[in-house]
């Protein structure tokens, strides 16, 4: 079973990331330290923050919850490169970054409605979002973010 993530609200870029590398991650914006630190633990995700009171709390410290702590001035690429590498992760097929739901691919008849004509002249293959609904294809923008994650799966092998 693959490692699902629970990130603190500081680290919601990186729960980003970790979706397109196809990893389950969410956060919450505003949400309390002992609110997270519970939900981490009763769904079962692994912990990661950069937040060191955290890790002072009972069930992290006791590893009841298991965590990570984050370094602050990793940026958001150095940060994905230290959880791949943390937990020795291969990238995996994308979620979508936005909610995380899994996609599903389509055809390009079946996004004729709602793919921009020129994509649609370009692109055979699209994905839906399973969790939002939103419609996704390999562009330009696509390639950038496979570049990102390719960069970072090699760097955290180096590790």
């Amino acid at each position: 079973m693959e490692p699902r993530f629970f990130c603190d609200a500081m680290l919601g870029g990186l729960a980003r990331w970790l979706r397109a590398a196809g990893y389950d991650a969410v956060f919450e914006q505003g949400i309390d330290d002992a609110v997270l630190v519970a939900r981490a633990g009763e769904s079962g995700r692994i912990l990661l923050s950069s937040d060191g009171g955290i890790f002072e709390r009972t069930p992290v410290r006791e590893g009841r919850v298991r965590s990570l702590f984050v370094p602050r001035a990793l940026g958001l690429s150095g940060e994905l490169r230290f959880v791949l590498g943390a937990f020795s992760l291969p990238l995996l097929p994308p979620r979508c970054m936005t909610c995380g739901g899994a996609l599903l691919e389509l055809t390009k008849d079946e996004a004729r409605a709602e793919a921009p004509p020129k994509t649609l002249s370009r692109i055979q293959t699209f994905y839906r979002c399973e969790g939002c609904g939103k419609l996704l294809w390999r562009g330009s923008h696509w390639e950038r973010i496979a570049r990102v994650l390719a960069e970072a799966e090699a760097a955290a092998r180096v590790r």
